[in-house]
């Protein structure tokens, strides 16, 4: 089983993640499973819906890439997950992503389930990813710390700069906690990696999702049933196939990435 996992950040930028992320993935990997990362470059430097449809487009030819490489999977590994409807629609083989895979599981952990993102500025874009999934009624809070990528880049060598990311997040999840929420998610690859050195973690009781594992899985688990299957996804719908001609055009499309 080979499977293509697409992280939003800058291989060489934020070399010190990837390093992790790469060896966290081999050893949860399955017997026979091999995962390849790829990065994007330039990656993500501006938090904003415009930097997130500049980097859909090219993770949308990366998937194309990947189904004509041979990969049995494509894994989304950005939490806000942009391009997702575009990618099934246009690849067939299963297309994961971390936010999707996350917040389904975490309903299968616990029946209140809160949100914590990197950025206040992600906030209304969860609540809409929340509401594009139906689960406005079980992912009933969404709440932020603020750190930047140089500031990840450094706890996850620190130690100290970690201990305080940690007492950050425990500090801003206790209001969810107070509300009743029973699975905490951190709403992306590198806060979830960063925490996931602790498994399994808890705050008050609640659990605090490990998202790496959790999308890799799923992956796994997409791949197995599409062998025994040959079914990703329904085609009847919002998934229907791209026509050959739409594929082309795209890729013939020069764009400035």
């Amino acid at each position: 089983m080979r499977i293509w996992y697409q992280s939003f950040t800058d291989p060489v930028a934020q070399a010190p993640y990837m390093d992790r992320l790469c060896a966290r993935l081999s050893a949860l990997a399955a017997p026979g499973t091999t995962v390849e990362v790829h990065g994007l470059s330039p990656a993500i430097r501006h938090f904003h819906a415009l930097s997130e449809f500049r980097c859909a487009a090219l993770c949308v030819k990366n998937a194309l890439r990947a189904e004509a490489e041979g990969y049995d999977a494509f894994v989304l590994g950005h939490f806000q997950e942009p391009g997702l409807t575009e990618i099934r629609g246009a690849v067939d083989i299963p297309v994961v992503s971390l936010g999707e895979s996350c917040l389904l599981q975490a309903c299968m952990m616990g029946r209140k389930v809160g949100l914590v993102t990197i950025d206040p500025v992600f906030i209304p874009w969860h609540e809409e990813q929340i509401r594009r999934h139906g689960l406005e009624h079980r992912v009933v809070g969404v709440t932020a710390i603020k750190a930047d990528l140089p500031r990840f880049t450094r706890a996850f060598g620190d130690p100290a700069e970690y201990a305080a990311m940690r007492a950050e997040f425990v500090e801003q999840v206790k209001p969810l906690v107070a509300r009743g929420i029973e699975v905490l998610i951190p709403a992306g690859g590198v806060p979830m990696l960063l925490l996931a050195q602790e498994q399994p973690l808890t705050v008050d009781g609640a659990l605090v999702l490990e998202g790496i594992a959790t999308v890799l899985k799923a992956a796994e688990m997409a791949v197995a049933l599409h062998h025994a299957t040959g079914a990703c996804v329904s085609r009847s719908g919002v998934y229907a196939k791209a026509p050959q001609g739409a594929i082309e055009a795209f890729l013939a499309t020069r764009v400035a990435l």
